[in-house]
């Protein structure tokens, strides 16, 4: 495994990211270590909160809700996934697998900065790693927040939208990681934010677990982590502990995911679901103030 590090230089003066970075190394899988980045924010006997990132983005994407969780005496939790952010960067590309990357924020998470009442807010991928996360290991997790995301195990038929994103993240010839991030919003985000998303990814070397993340989404019964997801739903279908969804009203990719969620996993009954409207897949660049007083709130009255 080579092993990419974005330099520090290409993180100079990002706009509303003034947040001091944190690392922890986790095994890598084949008998070295990888460096981790996460943000920690808040107070440190505060109420955990983990914000779990997903594809293309890193815990930049968290600047808008930070600062209200903080406000609310939370201490936040952001890390970036391994590939991405100032995270290290395996290559080549096959080295990322669905496990690994569980794994990676596992020993994160609870080796290394061992958290326990945890409070999950996962979008995107994070969803993906964070669901396996907390249907593994269910009583390190207090509630859940689920935002435009899921847990599929390859069963029935992708959509449209996915399969459009899967393939053009393999054929487009250069990954143009803020210009994606950019397309998933409602809001226009500005050229110096569109900068903050390429950012990590100095080249195209850089980028090889973003461009290999849509194919690790089960789309088959037979795929390596279908099975696993199948185990996870059983956890989570008798995780009782509270879980909110939080979904836009603007992602084609995720939409009605959110009732799945809420007709299968026992915590999320009786619970105050919300749609955030005018929010898009990136609904945390949309709507994140919006978000972090839904999270505010749910952790409060939970």
């Amino acid at each position: 495994m080579q092993v990419l590090r974005t330099p520090d230089s290409c993180f100079v003066g990002l706009p509303d990211f003034d947040f001091a970075p944190h690392y922890e190394t986790v095994p890598s899988s084949d008998g070295g270590d990888l460096r981790v980045h996460y943000l920690d924010e808040g107070p440190g006997d505060g109420p955990v909160v983990v914000l779990l990132h997903g594809e293309p983005s890193w815990s930049y994407l968290y600047r808008h809700m930070i600062p209200g969780l903080v406000a609310a005496g939370m201490r936040v939790i952001a890390p970036d996934l391994i590939g991405f952010g100032r995270s290290d960067k395996p290559s080549p590309r096959s080295e990322y697998t669905f496990a690994r990357h569980v794994e990676w924020m596992r020993a994160l998470l609870f080796e290394r900065l061992d958290l326990s009442q945890v409070s999950l807010f996962c979008q995107d991928w994070g969803g993906l790693i964070g669901l396996r996360l907390v249907a593994e290991h269910p009583g390190r997790f207090a509630r859940v927040i689920a935002a435009n995301t899921s847990l599929p195990t390859g069963e029935g038929t992708p959509g449209k939208a996915f399969m459009a994103w899967r393939a053009f993240s393999q054929e487009v010839e250069e990954f143009p990681t803020g210009a994606i991030v950019n397309g998933g919003c409602v809001t226009n985000l500005s050229p110096e934010v569109i900068a903050g998303y390429d950012a990590p990814f100095p080249d195209q070397s850089y980028a090889e677990g973003a461009r290999q993340f849509p194919v690790l989404v089960p789309i088959t019964v037979d795929d390596p982590a279908a099975s696993a997801n199948r185990e996870a739903w059983k956890a989570l279908a008798v995780f009782d502990k509270p879980f909110l969804t939080a979904f836009s009203d603007g992602d084609p990719i995720t939409a009605g995911a959110d009732a799945f969620l809420q007709e299968r996993i026992p915590g999320a009954v009786g619970q105050a679901h919300v749609t955030i409207a005018g929010g898009g897949h990136f609904l945390q660049e949309d709507k994140g103030a919006e978000l972090a007083a839904v999270v505010v709130e749910f952790v409060n009255a939970t």
